[in-house]
């Protein structure tokens, strides 16, 4: 057990009795549904379910040769029960759960108590698990480093995949960066939201991708959206309209580089743009408000403080068409500044800003070319967990591929079992570099692994609280 957390002392032979138990019909557990598990769901378990306090259903699926881990996720119950990645961890003894977002959304706060309150629901109808582990994907990935910071003495530890771990304000005030630059360079006379998004949000997603588009057709486009990008520390690597992988650009690929930029922040089946509209508008309504800002910021250091690979190629695409970079640098430098409402970031600071106060071992798992989920926020949540003085509770991980969670079943199986091996003997292990990752990797689906070694840009817009 790690430090920090009180368990009832239980034997997995006797949770497994208590997993055999609700196998008989209609059984229930203080009024939880305990009966059939959904069609799809893998060959070999047992299912709970039922709805929290607030209404988000829950559900597990529990092997009936369970190993005493269960895993508890944001999106479980709103996924499809056939999920690969729920059948393969089954198959290791796994029990894995969780909740959906669909009553909390961007509610962070609220979303993170559900995972404490579903895995007591569990905790109720199956047992007291050996190690109860925190993980999920994007918001979920999100949701579990929170889960980490606030309830650690009801997990044993954490895996956030894709998660946005610059902490809501962070990456909020960063993409207001990114879609500030774009609106004054490029579209300062159109009808594009940049805050106060629209109710319709599918409407206001189009309009700034068919200016995006138009923009990337022209020289003066495709350096100012490559100077955004930069700002914005977005990937250089996108993918295609159908959501299929580009080919990872070469070094000093200048054109193959802002491409990437583009397809990035518009391209694929999700743009960065279009969740810069769709979340920040669920953001403001639920906070009431403007929670970003970018008053004083200097977007001349952003770009100094940019990827060599990325300045360069805002070099290139400046002087191929012919434009004045710092004479646009003056102009976002002179353009108003955006103030935030107070009372909407103290809402998003609850969900949730990383201070770093780890207790329990965390490992982080990111792509690097993903455009949602921006790998530089894992430096800035490496940073605080390190000033905090926790830095031996923390390993990162990168993988080469590109989008938003583009993991396999596969490469997800590895985080899981290298944090099992953590809590089985207590350190960390070779087992969480690229080469042990890549390993386990290989093991769980017979096809290398994409984990690398990375070292992300340091994130330009950290926020640790007042």
């Amino acid at each position: 057990m790690s430090s920090g957390r009180v368990r009832r002392t239980i034997a997995v032979s006797v949770a497994v009795v208590g997993v055999a138990a609700l196998a008989a019909p209609g059984a229930a557990a203080g009024g939880r549904d305990t009966g059939p598990c959904p069609a799809g769901s893998p060959s070999g378990v047992t299912c709970t379910g039922g709805e929290l306090a607030d209404g988000t259903p829950y559900r597990f699926a529990v092997p009936n040769r369970w190993n005493g881990v269960v895993v508890v996720d944001l999106d479980f119950a709103s996924r499809a029960a056939d999920e690969p990645l729920t059948g393969e961890l089954t198959d290791r003894g796994y029990a894995v759960g969780g909740t959906t977002r669909t009553v909390t959304g961007w509610n962070i706060a609220a979303a993170i108590d559900n995972q404490a309150a579903a895995l007591e629901r569990f905790e109720d109808a199956v047992g007291t698990p050996r190690w109860a582990v925190a993980s999920g994907r994007s918001m979920g990935g999100f949701v579990s480093a929170g889960t980490a910071q606030v309830h650690p003495d009801v997990f044993d530890a954490a895996v956030p995949f894709c998660g946005g771990l610059g902490g809501a304000v962070g990456q909020w005030n960063q993409k207001l960066d990114t879609v500030f630059t774009l609106k004054s360079l490029l579209f300062a006379d159109r009808s594009l939201p940049v805050t106060g998004v629209p109710a319709d949000t599918e409407r206001a997603t189009r309009d700034w991708v068919a200016a995006l588009t138009e923009a990337q057709a022209t020289p003066r486009g495709r350096a100012r959206i490559a100077l955004a990008a930069a700002v914005g520390q977005l990937p250089g690597w996108g993918q295609d309209a159908d959501g299929d992988a580009t080919p990872r650009p070469r070094l000093g690929d200048a054109d193959a580089i802002q491409e990437g930029m583009f397809l990035a922040l518009a391209g694929g089946r999700q743009p960065y743009i279009g969740q810069a509209m769709s979340s920040r508008r669920s953001i403001e309504t639920l906070a009431g408000g403007n929670p970003s800002w970018n008053t004083g910021i200097d977007y001349a250091e952003q770009y100094a403080a940019a990827e060599p690979e990325q300045r360069r190629t805002v070099r290139e695409m400046y002087a191929r068409a012919g434009l004045d970079l710092d004479a646009d640098l003056r102009t976002l430098a002179e353009e108003p500044r955006i103030t935030a409402d107070p009372d909407a970031v103290r809402y998003l600071e609850k969900g949730i800003v990383f201070d770093g106060d780890l207790r329990i071992p965390v490992l982080t798992v990111n792509p690097v070319g993903d455009q949602i989920s921006t790998v530089a926020q894992q430096q800035s949540y490496g940073f605080a967990v390190r000033r905090a003085g926790n830095g031996a509770l923390l390993r990162q991980s990168y993988l080469s591929t590109v989008g938003h969670c583009t993991f396999t079943p596969g490469e997800q199986v590895a985080a899981i079992t290298a944090m099992t091996e953590r809590l089985r003997t207590g350190r960390w292990s070779a087992s969480t570099t690229p080469q042990g990752l890549n390993r386990l990797t290989g093991a769980a689906q017979d096809a290398p692994g994409r984990y690398v070694h990375y070292r992300p840009a340091v994130f330009n817009r950290p926020y640790f609280g007042d």
